[in-house]
C-alpha cells in the first residue's frame, strides 16, 4: 500500500506546471535560442512541466512569425499573446501574469541575459526553503556603458531614500513566484505600472540569487538611455511623494527669501539712502524664481498626469491574436 501511495504522489507532482512569461519586442533572432536554452533545464525541474507564454508587444520585425512557428511545433507547451500595438514591457508583464495558469510563475527576458540554469535553484528555494519569491540579482554591470551604470546606481540610491518601498540595486525582473504572490500583484491593476516597485511592495518571503552580468545572445536592446530615464521617473512618481514635498519646500524657501530681501531693501533705503542699482542682477533673480516655479509646476503636473491616465480607466493592453 505504501508503494502505491508514493506512485500517486509522484504522478500528481508531474502534472504541476511552471509558467514562463516572456515579453518580446523585435526579438525574432533570440526566440529560438531562448526556447532551446530553457528546454535544457527540464531535467532539473523535478518533473515540472514548462508552459511558455510569449507576449509580442507590437513588434515590427518577424517576432510574431517566429512565435507562430514555435507554437505550431509545440502546441501543448508554447502559447503567445500578440498586442495590437506596442504597449510597453509593463503591459506585457501584466498580460502574462493575467493569462498564466501554472502552479508557479516565472518572468524572464528572451535575450538570455537571465540565466536559465538558475531556474532549478529558484524552484528549490520555494519548495525546500519555503520562500514565496526567488528572484535574481546582478552583482556587476560588466559590459554595460559606464554612464548607464552610474545613473542606474544613482536611481536606486535616490528611490531608497525617498520611498518607503525598498528596492535592491541590481535586481532583475527574472523571478519565480507562487500563485499567491501573482494573485496579490494582479490586485494592483493601476495603469501606470512599475513592476520593480510592485514586486517589492507586495512583500512576501523573498530570496535573491546572484550572478554575473551577461550580454544578449543576439539582436539589440530596445532600451535607450532616454527610455530608462523616463522609466526611472515613473518609478519615483509611483512610489514616492517626496518630489511633491521638495516642490513645496522650494516654493516656501523662495517665498521666505523674497520677504527677507524686501525688508533688506526697505531698511537700506531708510538707513543708508540711495536707489538700488543692478538691473542685470534683478533680471537674473526673476529668471531664477520663474525657473523654480516652472520646476515645481512640472513636478505637480507629473502627478496630475498620472491621475488623469488612471481615472480614464483605459485598458492596459489590447490583444489582437492569441494562441
Amino acid at each position: 500500500m505504501k508503494k502505491n501511495v508514493i506512485i500517486l504522489k509522484r504522478d500528481k507532482r508531474m502534472t504541476k506546471t511552471i509558467s514562463l512569461i516572456v515579453p518580446c519586442y523585435n526579438e525574432e533572432q533570440t526566440i529560438p535560442l531562448f526556447y532551446d536554452a530553457l528546454e535544457k533545464t527540464k531535467s532539473a525541474l523535478r518533473g515540472y512541466r514548462l508552459e511558455y507564454l510569449f507576449i509580442n508587444d507590437g513588434s515590427k520585425d518577424d517576432t510574431l512569425s517566429e512565435l507562430r512557428n514555435l507554437q505550431q511545433s509545440h502546441p501543448n507547451d508554447v502559447h503567445y499573446l500578440s498586442f495590437s500595438r506596442n504597449f510597453g514591457k509593463e503591459a506585457a508583464l501584466y498580460a502574462g501574469l493575467q493569462n498564466a495558469s501554472g502552479n508557479y510563475i516565472a518572468v524572464m527576458d528572451v535575450d538570455l541575459q537571465d540565466p536559465p540554469e538558475q531556474l532549478p535553484n529558484m524552484l528549490a528555494g520555494i519548495e525546500d526553503e519555503g520562500y514565496d519569491i526567488v528572484g535574481t540579482r546582478r552583482v556587476d554591470r560588466k559590459g554595460e556603458p559606464p554612464v548607464r551604470s552610474f545613473f542606474s546606481n544613482l536611481f536606486y540610491k535616490l528611490i531608497n531614500r525617498i520611498s518607503s518601498t525598498q528596492m535592491i540595486s541590481g535586481v532583475r525582473d527574472y523571478r519565480l513566484m507562487t500563485r499567491q504572490v501573482v494573485d496579490a500583484i494582479l490586485e494592483m491593476s493601476e495603469y501606470n505600472r512599475f513592476s520593480k516597485g510592485i514586486f517589492s511592495w507586495v512583500g512576501f518571503k523573498t530570496k535573491y540569487l546572484t550572478y554575473q552580468n551577461r550580454d544578449r545572445v543576439a539582436g539589440n536592446t530596445s532600451w535607450s538611455f532616454w527610455k530608462l530615464f523616463k522609466y526611472s521617473l515613473d518609478g519615483i512618481v509611483a512610489f514616492s511623494e517626496a518630489p511633491l514635498a521638495i516642490a513645496s519646500f522650494v516654493g516656501l524657501t523662495s517665498f521666505l527669501v523674497s520677504i527677507a530681501a524686501m525688508f533688506y531693501i526697505i531698511l537700506r533705503k531708510l538707513l543708508i539712502g540711495g536707489s538700488v542699482n543692478g538691473w542685470a542682477s534683478m533680471v537674473s533673480i526673476l529668471l531664477m524664481i520663474g525657473g523654480l516655479q516652472l520646476l515645481c509646476l512640472g513636478i505637480v503636473g507629473r502627478y496630475i498626469g498620472n491621475i488623469y491616465l488612471e481615472v480614464k480607466q483605459r485598458p492596459i493592453y489590447i490583444i489582437k491574436e492569441k494562441k
